[in-house]
């Protein structure tokens, strides 16, 4: 039969075990002393707690659960909080105007665009009018193409043609009008920016000045293709 180990003697940092193998003892080792639970016989009662050991474990369990609820419970605040915050930041973004440098933010206040109906008619035609003599005054292109229009328009409603080309010989003369006032508007907005020499305002008044010359080409064109065959009719028939 197996030898049981024995047990040596205790020592102040420990205790020592007999190791058996094989039936030998083969070394001694020192070991932690541990405790082991008790062995429980059929029949056998777990003594009972005493009172006081019985209210201080189940204080120390109340304390537990209380400490964890605690936490959990500041752990929710804490994201509220949280939550709170980043909804007030975000509320605070929506709410914050918007900078003039933004293609979304609305246009300053304009007190000439709040006028309805026939007043803003009126101030629009007013204004129209202002544009024309700001344009008759300073502007001798404007004022070079207004002398032409003055000949080329009695010509087209006189001209015997049919209405389409009729429209067409004298819109191609209103057209060169409307680019040469909006060519002039440019200028105007770049010398209002800065006067000295850019190359960014000198490319923006050269593709001003080709509308016009665009323009004007399509006129000369339309006139050319309705009226030549007329013209050389009328010559043919003098001759």
């Amino acid at each position: 039969m197996p030898i049981r180990p024995s047990t040596a003697a205790r020592a102040s940092t420990g205790a020592l075990r007999a190791v058996d193998i094989d039936g030998e003892t083969a070394s001694i080792e020192p070991f932690d002393e541990v405790s082991e639970p008790p062995v429980t016989h059929p029949g056998h009662r777990t003594p009972a707690l005493s009172g006081v050991e019985a209210v201080t474990g189940a204080s120390g369990g109340e304390r537990r659960a209380e400490e964890d609820r605690a936490d959990i419970d500041a752990k929710i605040d804490g994201g509220r909080a949280a939550y709170d915050d980043a909804s007030a930041d975000a509320e605070d973004r929506a709410n914050e105007p918007l900078s003039p440098d933004d293609p979304l933010a609305p246009l300053p206040f304009n007190p000439y665009k709040g006028n309805r109906g026939l007043t803003r008619a009126w101030h629009a035609m007013k204004n129209s009018l202002a544009g024309f003599r700001v344009a008759i005054r300073e502007e001798s292109a404007f004022r070079q193409e207004l002398t032409l229009a003055a000949i080329l328009i009695p010509c087209g409603v006189l001209v015997p043609v049919e209405p389409v080309s009729r429209v067409l010989l004298l819109g191609s003369v209103l057209l060169v009008l409307i680019v040469e006032l909006l060519n002039s508007s440019v200028e105007a907005a770049i010398d209002r920016i800065s006067l000295e020499r850019h190359e960014l305002s000198r490319r923006a008044k050269d593709l001003g000045s080709a509308a016009v010359m665009v323009a004007l080409g399509m006129c000369l064109m339309t006139w050319v293709l309705i009226v030549g065959p007329l013209a050389v009719r009328w010559v043919k028939a003098m001759l």
